[in-house]
């Protein structure tokens, strides 16, 4: 019996089904019911100048035991940020984190642990996902957690935006061969919707916005916000209900009069005797050409995490599209869940039956099951296949997924002449997938939260499928500045969009051209280096996409011990917090007394608003392992263990 309990309690470990996170403490007793901390609070104050925001996370929590607890939480962040600064605060200690490599700053969390002493580790599970482990918090203590990150903000479409995301949906996990080998670090349990009794855990938000030329709106999507304004170019943003419960992503939107933006904006620090700069060049608005004829293949997502407001707002999005299409034009429709099913098996032309048709099944489609993109990209992105005009791809889904980097290799196998562009659905979509897909799809991304914004948004996808695209981009710096820039290849620009190139010289002295193609015709924008606005964090934006390209080459066949070690280096440098480097911090003065035992605990976390419980964890998806089958084959494969042993004594 005691060897057939030590195979069924990892198997039941490894059998629990994946599920959302968003940042909370879990407690967990062995022998004992698990352990809410309450989320006392999360204070998130950002200061934005010109096109860079600097974000302050201040989380706390509270051990309302009588016993010693470690606890760990998992918590989202934007893709794109920077994060380099942890500070933990017990009581009236306050300890500073120090940046190491992964392995090394584990082992000192551990030692920190065993020892008795306050610690905290941090560590990146996915760009945009972070966990953190808060060793020996003591009976009725607050611990506060703050962190710090940088980013680009977004410009499209004649607007900027920024994102904070507030929760991540649950991950689905596939079946080999892509099985996802952390699943377990990005998956702790939801609360059923009803359960919550007033601890769900709640956000406050502070925005010091100065756009540096003055602003013409501001407006938040899914938040109601109060503005005050101190000056035409600046506004203090808070939220009109001061806590708000943390289950969809924040987005600020702020946009000038066309005249009064800038051409180009360049922001720099310098940092021992180097040089760091973002750079943001704005195009000019697309002009009036010819429709190509496309081929445009449709991808919806009809998995189980889409069902309520998110499937209707993809439907509706998808509708549009079809009705856009014109007689030169020819297109397919593919629907995927566990499985994928295309409407036509290849492009047909756009006629008026056809559309009719195909319009009518979309209408029928319902969601459920489980999320399998890879067996959709097959599909959509067969290289083999010959096309007729542009062939682009429309893919329309939450990235619900645990295995974006399986997805990453396969995209970039499988492209071919096609362009991708993702649409993310719903009030919490996975960013890192969306954003990195469309890049290496060479397409863009669109954000869709609710329903009343899909004509606008795809009103704007619209505008970037038909406008010419600016081609054939090229920056030139100063031979005797020494830059380093990043991307290093700089992608096609739509309708729309700016460069944004991050950059390292020894000198700002004289000027960088940008050039490229649109329509036939060639296009420049030139900008004095010493034309520069100070700002601080620039090395840290310039390392963070470095790190990025240094990941990317992974996937082109650069050995991973040489990006390990090139990433490690950059990062420590840099105070980052990477797939390779951890933040540790460690109270030097033991807390816990020797003869009290630690116990480590799970607390259960919100459901994205508009996601349906019963339709993620209530059906078993097909095509991969659900939570009640896994359960049922783990349990038989540890009663089958057990005999072999028991012949073998």
């Amino acid at each position: 019996m005691r060897k057939l309990l030590i195979l069924v309690i990892p198997v039941l470990v490894l059998a629990t089904p994946a599920h959302a996170t968003q940042g909370g403490l879990v407690l967990r007793a062995e022998g004992r019911p698990a352990v809410v901390a309450p989320l006392v609070s999360t204070d998130v104050t950002i200061r934005i100048a010109g096109p860079v925001a600097r974000a302050r996370v201040v989380q706390s929590f509270r051990n309302p035991e009588s016993d010693w607890y470690e606890g760990v939480y998992v918590f989202p962040l934007p893709e794109s940020g920077a994060v380099d600064r942890l500070r933990m605060q017990v009581g009236e200690r306050v300890i500073e984190g120090e940046i190491r490599e992964r392995g090394a700053a584990r082992a000192t969390y551990a030692e920190a642990r065993a020892a008795g002493q306050h610690a905290a580790l941090l560590d990146q599970e996915r760009p945009n996902l972070f966990t953190t482990q808060v060793a020996n918090i003591g009976p009725q203590e607050t611990v506060m957690v703050e962190l710090e990150y940088q980013q680009v903000v977004r410009y499209d479409a004649g607007r900027f935006s920024l994102r904070f995301p507030m929760v991540v949906g649950p991950r689905y996990i596939p079946a080999a061969p892509m099985r996802v080998a952390d699943g377990g670090r990005i998956t702790p349990p939801v609360m059923r919707p009803g359960s919550e009794n007033g601890r769900s855990p709640r956000v406050a938000i502070r925005v010091s916005l100065d756009a540096g030329v003055p602003l013409a709106a501001v407006e938040s999507a899914y938040h109601a916000i109060h503005v005050d304004e101190p000056s035409a170019q600046r506004r203090e943003i808070t939220l009109a209900d001061g806590l708000v419960a943390a289950d969809r992503d924040f987005e600020l939107a702020w946009a000038a009069h066309p005249h009064d933006l800038p051409q180009a904006a360049w922001f720099t620090e310098e940092k021992d005797g180097r040089h760091y700069g973002v750079l943001m060049v704005l195009p000019p608005a697309a002009t009036p050409a010819t429709r190509l004829a496309r081929e445009v293949v449709f991808v919806l997502d009809t998995s189980g995490s889409m069902a309520g407001a998110s499937i209707r707002q993809a439907k509706q999005a998808l509708l549009l599209a079809l009705a856009r299409l014109q007689p030169q034009d020819r297109f397919d429709v593919i629907e995927f869940n566990s499985n994928a099913r295309p409407f036509f098996g290849d492009a047909r032309a756009a006629t008026r039956d056809n559309l009719a048709h195909a319009t009518q099944w979309v209408e029928s489609l319902e969601a459920r099951g489980g999320t399998e993109i890879a067996v959709a990209l097959q599909l959509a992105l067969d290289s083999q296949k010959e096309t007729q005009g542009l062939r682009q791809v429309i893919f329309l889904t939450d990235g619900a997924v645990g295995n974006e980097a399986a997805l990453f290799r396969l995209l970039r196998e499988r492209l071919g002449d096609s362009r991708l562009f993702t649409v993310g659905i719903g009030s919490a979509p996975n960013s890192h997938f969306m954003t990195q897909a469309a890049r290496l799809g060479r397409g863009t991304f669109t954000y869709i939260g609710r329903i009343e914004e899909v004509a606008a948004r795809m009103g704007e996808l619209f505008a970037k499928l038909e406008a010419p695209v600016l081609k054939g981009l090229e920056l030139r710096w100063p031979q005797s500045a020494h830059v380093e820039a990043w991307p290093a290849r700089l992608p096609d620009l739509y309708a729309g969009e700016p460069l944004v190139v991050a950059a390292a010289l020894d000198r700002l002295e004289g000027e960088v051209l940008l050039a490229g193609e649109r329509d036939g015709r060639r296009w420049e924008a030139r900008i004095a280096l010493a034309d520069s606005a100070a700002a601080l964090g620039m090395g840290g934006l310039w390392a963070r996409e470095k790190v990025a390209a240094l990941m990317a080459s992974v996937r082109e066949g650069t050995p991973e011990a040489e990006v390990r070690a090139r990433v490690i280096e950059l990062a420590s440098a840099h105070r980052l917090v990477t797939k390779y480097t951890s933040f540790v911090a460690v109270d030097k003065t033991p807390a816990r007394p020797a003869d009290e035992s630690l116990k480590t605990a799970a607390v259960p976390t919100l459901l994205p608003a508009g996601w349906e419980y019963d339709k993620v964890f209530g059906e078993l998806p097909q095509g991969s392992t659900g939570s009640r089958l896994a359960l049922v084959l783990g349990f038989t494969a540890a009663l089958l263990g057990a005999v072999l042993l028991r012949r073998k004594a």
